[in-house]
């Protein structure tokens, strides 16, 4: 068995890097395709640089670990349909199934390798890809101006000790990590605005801690609404438990974010009372996406019971191809129904793995009771 293992991974392994380079290459050429028109824009941070070649393959280079993170489980189908149809269309699988390789022994021997492909999926989406996305856009953000989400930036609510509520808007991150637009409204126990805190600039710690607020301007208004005083400061310190992993979920990709970040921010969206079925659907599917290698493993698995010539090779891998598609379109299908409609998270992530894995399990019990 320890020989067969090593064939049979070998093959699959080999089929795959080949599979996930091609992709990589091309969604290279394309991203680099679009930084050409970039090329030539003066730095917002140091005005003696321009945008050049380098800055742009090394943008390319930093979004690689996401597109990798994004197409292996589709590079894991293609390469393993493609190495198992070719297996069977040589007889070399129907050789080993009459030296005794059984279907459940294969099935275990294919889950050891979709293991392997979810581990290091698990790793470029945790470890690799999200620090590699942060430093490419705070790259783009020193030729394009801040990084930002939408028209008004981010929108933060953080309760107090007291009963108040703080509500948070930046407008952006500029391309050193400080804060830009920051516009802070608390509210006391009663529900009453008590005050608004206007700054051009700030910096905000890891974890939380005290807002550092530049170019202040501090509106006090009374409990009937009507504005009590206003003050311009130089400086203001702003306590606040709301640190800068916080702003990043906010205002960078969720799905490009750190499991661990998207469960903490989703929680301190529900303990302010705000909705957070989106985070919490990605949270889930980041849990769930690596579990797609061992998906893809399976589907490809009925392919090596197939009887088929040379020119049907093609054919299958094509088929494979387009199972791989479905499976992804489903995948963010169920996510974007699953927010509007309110679905429960775990439900609306791992809904897409569990109906694949079924019908190839289906698929494979067919093949190989009734053929």
């Amino acid at each position: 068995m320890r020989t067969v293992r090593r064939w049979l991974h070998g093959e699959a392994l080999g089929a795959v890097l080949f599979v996930l380079l091609g992709f990589l290459a091309l969604f290279a050429f394309f991203d680099l395709v679009d930084e050409l028109g970039a090329l030539g824009t003066p730095s917002l941070i140091r005005p003696d640089h321009r945008y050049g070649l380098g800055d742009a393959l090394l943008l390319v280079g930093l979004l690689l670990p996401s597109r990798a993170y994004e197409l292996l489980p589709i590079a894991v189908l293609i390469g393993t349909v493609y190495a198992l149809a070719r297996l069977a269309r040589d007889s070399e699988f129907t050789i080993l199934r009459t030296s005794g390789l059984g279907p459940m022994r294969t099935l275990r021997l294919m889950l050891e390798l979709g293991l392997l492909f979810a581990l290091l999926t698990f790793a470029l989406g945790d470890y690799v890809a999200p620090p590699a996305a942060r430093q490419a856009q705070l790259l783009k953000a020193q030729y394009r101006g801040g990084i930002s989400t939408g028209a008004t930036g981010a929108w933060l609510r953080e309760r107090n000790d007291d009963g108040g509520v703080a509500i948070v808007n930046v407008r952006a991150l500029s391309p050193d990590g400080a804060l830009r637009g920051i516009r802070i409204y608390r509210f006391d126990h009663r529900g009453l605005l008590h005050d608004v805190i206007d700054a051009e600039h700030g910096a905000a710690p890891a974890g939380g801690g005290v807002w550092q607020l530049r170019q202040v301007t501090l509106e006090r208004h009374q409990p009937d609404g009507a504005q009590l005083t206003l003050q311009t400061l130089p400086t203001l310190d702003w306590p606040t438990t709301l640190g800068t992993e916080m702003l990043q979920v906010a205002l960078l990709k969720p799905e490009r974010m750190r499991t661990l970040d998207l469960f903490l921010y989703a929680r301190h969206l529900e303990r302010n009372d705000q909705n957070a079925q989106r985070y919490a659907i990605e949270f889930w599917r980041k849990l769930f996406y690596p579990m797609g290698c061992i998906v893809m493993v399976v589907l490809a698995l009925p392919f090596a019971y197939l009887h088929f010539r040379q020119p049907a090779l093609s054919g299958y891998v094509f088929v494979g191809v387009m199972i791989g598609i479905s499976y992804v379109l489903l995948n963010g299908i169920f996510g974007h129904v699953g927010n509007l409609l309110g679905w429960t998270p775990w439900l609306a992530a791992g809904a897409p793995a569990a109906l694949y894995l079924a019908l190839s399990l289906a698929t494979l019990a067919w093949l190989v009771l009734r053929r």
